[in-house]
């Protein structure tokens, strides 16, 4: 709901712009030509994911990991963690901060393991392995555009090295300061399964297989190179006529997320007024110029400090302008992605990941929070702009 009076303030600060001339016309028109088609795939994907979820895939999978943890808990953070990352890069990470935060803690408790490893884990890899892939998130899809459309697998050729360092860097953190904590066991006899998303009782075979089958047709669909909101709408599609058919009752006008829609039309409607007035000529003077180990890190560290200081998508939004080069726009999404892990506001992620845990009774402080992040976001930064220096375009190895 908060999300969503957010969104209507910024909507009708966005009308005000457009109706007094601030922004013209075929600014808006332009706008509209970018940003419908990302608009559409996040709906549909996030369509996809929730009927995923109440098909019982993730629990599923959950079950499966805590059995391949073979009753070490390092040996299980670890499969968790990897989860996480394949959930962020082929499902996005709002997809991870929202549908995996929950099973991450319920097998952590079933385990009878601390909570707080896992779910620092889940949270910052859902932000900093969203590098690879275009869909991973929403700045990327952006950035893709900004490049002039290229391919995912060319995407993923100029992001793979910062990527991979943007993942290490927080995993090594959390098992360098969750040491005791990682090193627990756990019986695997004493662990029960997961519940389904909707009740304990046995998830409907045909709506699991029909969901396993759809998501192994659909990643290589999102990587295929097709615009992307094609496939996943007609994933949507199938996986609703497979509810309509066996559960009728889940496919609610809910399932389509109103308050992020809201929001992010009218943030693109007011970031657009701000750029289009003049505010990105002010942040280049912050953001500085050129492709160097030391340029390209002030770019991503103001990125970052954009998103910290108030939201990483319009942080993203003002300084695109001053990407200019692939390998500029990867530091800035390096700094936007990977950097958001100081404040709560400082992705959409971070909000939905703590929203699931106040749910399940989970007590992060937010104090607490921002110490780490503030260790832990400058170390993944910098190394993963030392990743893009040494192996990016114009590199020692690129």
């Amino acid at each position: 709901m908060r999300l969503a009076i957010i969104g209507l303030v910024l909507l009708v600060a966005g009308v005000v712009t457009v109706a007094t001339g601030v922004l013209p016309w075929h600014e808006v028109a332009v706008l509209v030509d970018r940003v419908a088609p990302i608009l559409a795939f996040v709906v549909a994907m996030t369509v996809v994911t929730e009927l995923v979820s109440e098909a019982g895939t993730f629990q599923w999978i959950a079950r499966r990991l805590r059995r391949w943890g073979r009753g070490r808990g390092v040996l299980l953070w670890l499969l968790l963690a990897l989860f996480a990352v394949l959930s962020t890069i082929f499902l996005s990470l709002d997809t991870t901060a929202v549908l995996l935060t929950p099973v991450v803690v319920t097998v952590a408790r079933q385990a009878g393991l601390p909570v707080l490893p896992s779910a620092l884990t889940t949270v910052w890899l859902a932000n900093t392995a969203s590098l690879l892939l275009p869909i991973s998130n929403l700045t990327n899809l952006l950035a893709q555009h900004n490049l002039g459309g290229i391919s995912p697998a060319q995407f993923a050729r100029l992001m793979w090295a910062p990527s991979l360092a943007a993942i290490v860097v927080p995993l090594v953190f959390v098992a360098v300061v969750f040491r005791r904590e990682l090193r627990k066991t756990y019986a695997l006899d004493s662990a029960r399964p997961a519940p389904g998303p909707t009740s304990a009782a046995a998830p409907d075979r045909v709506l699991l297989g029909a969901s396993a089958v759809v998501l192994v047709l659909l990643l290589p669909a999102l990587v295929s190179g097709a615009a992307i909101w094609i496939p996943a709408t007609a994933a949507a599609l199938v996986l609703a006529a497979f509810f309509a058919i066996r559960r009728p009752k889940v496919l609610k006008v809910t399932l389509i997320p109103w308050s992020l829609l809201l929001f992010t039309c009218g943030l693109f409607l007011v970031v657009e007024a701000t750029q289009y007035l003049g505010a990105s000529v002010l942040l280049g003077q912050v953001a500085g110029e050129g492709s160097g180990f030391v340029e390209l890190l002030r770019l991503a560290m103001t990125g970052a400090l954009g998103s910290n200081v108030v939201n990483n998508l319009p942080a993203y939004l003002l300084a695109e302008p001053l990407a200019g080069s692939p390998v500029r726009m990867a530091a800035l999404l390096i700094g936007v992605n990977a950097g958001p892990l100081i404040t709560p506001w400082a992705s959409l992620a971070t909000l939905l990941w703590h929203d699931r845990l106040v749910r399940m009774n989970v007590l992060i402080k937010w104090k607490g929070y921002a110490v780490l992040g503030l260790i832990v976001a400058p170390l993944t930064i910098t190394a993963a702009i030392a990743a893009l220096a040494v192996v990016g375009p114009g590199g020692v190895f690129g």
